[in-house]
């Protein structure tokens, strides 16, 4: 019976793991036929697919997968006509959340997001009433078995990002929104493809819940994340380490 229970229990972790696979896969699909559509289905000339195409192999897509993804994305399909949308709040103990979202209806997600905004403590705001705390960026990270921390600094500066931080952990480097693609693509010509590479809010100030308020903003968050339209989610809590712990315990 133990070596059943134990076969089981392997199988519903991978269940629940390949379920969270098809989701980061359906939403990297919405954003591939989505940018194909918004330009030239050539990631050499659409910027835009060409992050997409790097978020897929990040993530192990199959090949057959993007280039599916692609063709339906260059073939003017009238039920792939994604929008992108932002949406903004504030979870449990005022933290401020940024979500963005593809969607092929408006009204739907819009619903659906202030829905788990209000069943998770918080409450969904107009357009701007928490972007001001936050600052827009590209973020790009790599390991750093990747290159030493004086290599990777000369060569985020000379391919114009704004800044490198390294620690043990590994480097990562800021740009502009605008010199994001420009950077990416230089230091991967030097390093090889980046472990993570995306635009991301980044918050000027952070806010630390207590324990009721942390459970609430996690639960949150996880909602959200799990929601089909949700391509991102971003906030500016601060959950102390000895809390996350406890959390997760």
């Amino acid at each position: 019976m133990a070596g059943h229970s134990q076969f089981k229990n392997i199988m519903v972790r991978k269940g629940k793991q390949d379920a969270l696979r098809g989701k980061v896969f359906t939403k990297i699909i919405r954003e591939i036929i989505s940018a194909a559509k918004s330009g030239m289905p050539d990631p050499a000339a659409n910027p835009r697919l060409r992050s997409a195409i790097a978020w897929a192999r990040e993530e192990n897509m199959p090949r057959d997968k993007i280039e599916a993804a692609i063709k339906r994305g260059s073939g003017n399909s009238e039920g792939d006509n994604f929008e992108p949308i932002r949406y903004e709040g504030y979870g449990a103990g005022g933290v401020a959340v940024i979500v963005q979202a593809l969607t092929d209806n408006r009204n739907r997600t819009a619903s659906e997001v202030r829905s788990i905004f209000a069943k998770s403590g918080g409450n969904m705001g107009d357009p701007g009433s928490v972007a001001f705390m936050f600052e827009y960026v590209g973020l790009i990270f790599y390991p750093t078995s990747a290159a030493s921390e004086e290599a990777m600094l000369y060569a985020a500066i000379e391919a114009g990002a704004d800044n490198c931080e390294s620690d043990e952990g590994g480097h990562t480097i800021t740009t502009s929104p605008e010199g994001f693609i420009s950077v990416r693509e230089a230091l991967e010509a030097k390093f090889g493809a980046a472990a993570s590479a995306k635009l991301s809010w980044q918050p000027k100030v952070t806010a630390v819940p207590n324990e009721e308020q942390a459970k609430q903003i996690l639960k949150l968050i996880d909602t959200l994340e799990d929601n089909d339209d949700v391509q991102d989610v971003f906030s500016n809590v601060e959950i102390p380490e000895a809390l996350m712990l406890k959390l997760a315990s």
